[in-house]
């Protein structure tokens, strides 16, 4: 049995003023092409295909056109929701897309086993049981109490997944004797787990909730896929339990990353092996760190990536104490002529910092919801105890409103 394991799509992306559609149409096409190459089984899609629960309509036109594209290769593909995702969306097309070789959980289902898939080689004999577990929110399993600590919330939230994943793989077992007992078991989650490395674009969805599961909880499956984090890595060094990392680079931080998708392939004894597919970069992106001088040499070199039709997009920290008002124009004249795109320019902090703090010119793009809060709380003179009293109430207000995203 081979199977594709891929996630973090988020397909209708809209990156500092750019569209990602052509990347993304792009790695659709790349990924048949793999699939084909491979004569791979099944694609599963851990997760946060989408950038948004409300995508917009091309975003929309690129997931129906890989349904069917990917029909024709014989392959199946299962897609999970994630925590960009809209339950309600992701839903709505559910049983149609069935018709086209397509399962969609969009999110914890009211009957377990709805989550209990059969997978099937290409000759259509069993080939595998799915353990098909999407971003699973805390309503999803766990009554709220009163008078409960941000600890206790934490652990019984903890065990509720736990529980979750149990129980279903439970029923894989049990399914697994019905069909003959010899069928490697698989499970996905859409999570952060204890060490996870991640990066600027994953945005932490159990905040005040579960900051991260343990990899002790999960259950002995033969291989477990995983999305959410965007950097591909073995969790704990265990090699069945795998991120793959989303296919292109979401933020600047990701920039120098190998993205890859993996192929992972199983017999009746369990894991036989895993390789990593590396993507192709469909749009240069670059992140450039040094002073104005370092930076001239450092933006013509990157030019050398980059095209007429497909310049390269740079973020620029430009490594100085030296407050310059002109420092946009002197990033301008240093790209003149040049394929490159600055798309963003930001002044690294040095010895200076605290006498420029005030003075440096951030704009809302450049900041996380959370780096305002922490921004705006820094101002007020509260001390330490009221300080992680408020951060809490925030995490919560932003925990419940992210839980009600649906």
């Amino acid at each position: 049995m081979r199977i594709l394991h891929t996630s973090d799509w988020h397909l209708g992306q809209h990156f500092m003023g750019k569209t990602r559609q052509a990347e993304h149409q792009a790695f659709c096409a790349w990924l048949i092409e793999q699939v084909r190459e491979h004569a791979v089984d099944a694609v599963l899609i851990a997760g946060d295909i989408f950038d948004t629960g409300a995508p917009p309509s091309y975003a929309r036109e690129q997931y129906n056109r890989f349904i069917v594209e990917l029909r024709g290769t014989g392959c199946e593909l299962v897609v999970l929701g994630g925590n960009h995702d809209s339950v309600a969306m992701l839903g709505e097309s559910k049983t149609l897309l069935a018709q086209l070789g397509t399962r969609v959980i969009p999110g914890v289902c009211e009957q377990l086993d709805e989550q209990l898939l059969v997978l099937h080689r290409r000759d259509g004999s069993p080939g595998a049981i799915l353990c098909g577990i999407p971003f699973i929110r805390p309503r999803d399993v766990l009554l709220s109490q009163a008078g409960q600590s941000s600890q206790d919330k934490q652990q019984s939230l903890q065990q509720a997944i736990q529980q979750h994943y149990q129980d279903l793989y439970a029923l894989a077992e049990a399914k697994r004797a019905e069909l003959g007992g010899d069928l490697p078991i698989i499970a996905t989650g859409h999570l952060t787990t204890v060490g996870a490395s991640a990066s600027d674009s994953v945005r932490e969805i159990y905040v005040g909730s579960l900051e991260a599961f343990p990899t002790s909880a999960f259950p002995p499956a033969a291989y477990i896929a995983l999305g959410h984090i965007h950097r591909p890595q073995k969790v704990g060094g265990l090699e069945h339990i795998r991120y793959c990392g989303s296919p292109i680079a979401l933020s600047f931080d990701e920039a120098k990353q190998q993205k890859e998708v993996l192929l992972v392939e199983l017999d009746s004894n369990g894991l036989r092996q895993i390789t990593a597919l590396p993507v192709p970069r469909f749009q240069p992106l670059l992140s450039l760190r040094g002073s104005l001088k370092e930076l001239d040499g450092q933006i013509k070199q990157a030019a050398e990536q980059g095209s007429v039709e497909l310049p390269v997009w740079l973020e620029v920290l430009v490594g100085t104490d030296d407050y310059l008002n002109d420092l946009q124009l002197r990033i301008a004249a240093l790209c003149d002529g040049l394929p490159v795109e600055v798309l963003r320019i930001r002044r690294e902090r040095g010895n200076a910092s605290a006498s420029l703090q005030g003075q440096a010119k951030e704009t809302l793009d450049e900041l996380s919801v959370d780096d305002v809060f922490a921004q705006r709380l820094s101002h007020e003179s509260f001390d330490e105890r009221e300080q992680a009293r408020m951060l809490a109430l925030y995490q919560q207000v932003v925990s419940e409103l992210r839980e009600g995203d649906v």
